[in-house]
């Protein structure tokens, strides 16, 4: 092989990988998400998570440095699994109740209550299958929203973040999924390694089977 013939070559293994790279990464970043209604996902903290498989989920009602919010605020649950809203108490008096036109579950946990330990309980049922829209009525205003998503048959979205890897936090926390940084260090492992094989190849001469002109 020539020496411009392995350059060409070795360049165009080095932009195949970091591209695979690149796709790699960008694939393992997608995570599938309800398509929450603008007015759940803007809730105060904003908090998600997937509690499907579950028979029970606990949401936290007065969350937030300023208790005004539903920690997570946004839920998603199987049918016959049972939410339960607990009180901590902070952030006044609160309730829990279907926005108008919010969706299929009707939530009414009743008058505001600021009782730290007081519950409202609610069973899903195949009559709540889709999204939820709710809010606690006296601090609608504030951002004190929420959203529960029932069943499968919902729409859903694909959202940045990527699934939890289960490995320490100051590593998960790098900006994508564990294994893509791995595919990365690859990458980088391989690009270098190209460019030494590419300058020894330049510096000590072509293969032995490549012509040096002349007669034939």
């Amino acid at each position: 092989m020539k020496r411009r013939d392995f350059v060409r070559t070795a360049g165009g293994a080095t932009a195949a990988v970091a591209a695979s790279a690149g796709a790699t990464g960008t694939a393992a970043a997608q995570e599938v998400q309800p398509d929450w209604p603008s007015g759940a996902s803007s809730g105060n903290v904003g908090s998600y998570t997937d509690a499907r498989g579950q028979d029970e989920v606990t949401i936290s009602v007065g969350a937030g440095s300023n208790g005004l919010a539903f920690d997570p605020t946004l839920v998603w649950v199987d049918e016959g699994t049972t939410v339960v809203w607990e009180w901590t108490g902070a952030g006044g008096d609160h309730n829990v109740q279907t926005v108008e036109g919010g969706g299929p579950a009707s939530l009414d946990s009743g008058s505001p209550v600021g009782e730290e330990g007081y519950t409202y309980e609610y069973e899903t049922s195949s009559e709540d299958a889709g999204i939820t829209h709710y809010h606690c009525v006296p601090h609608t205003a504030v951002g004190m929203h929420g959203g529960i998503a029932v069943g499968e048959d919902v729409a859903t979205v694909e959202v940045g973040g990527g699934a939890n890897t289960g490995w320490p936090e100051d590593i998960a926390k790098v900006g994508v999924p564990l294994h893509a940084h791995w595919v990365g260090i690859s990458a980088i492992l391989g690009i270098g390694l190209t460019f030494v094989f590419t300058f020894y190849m330049l510096k000590y001469g072509e293969s032995a089977h490549t012509g040096h002109g002349g007669a034939r």
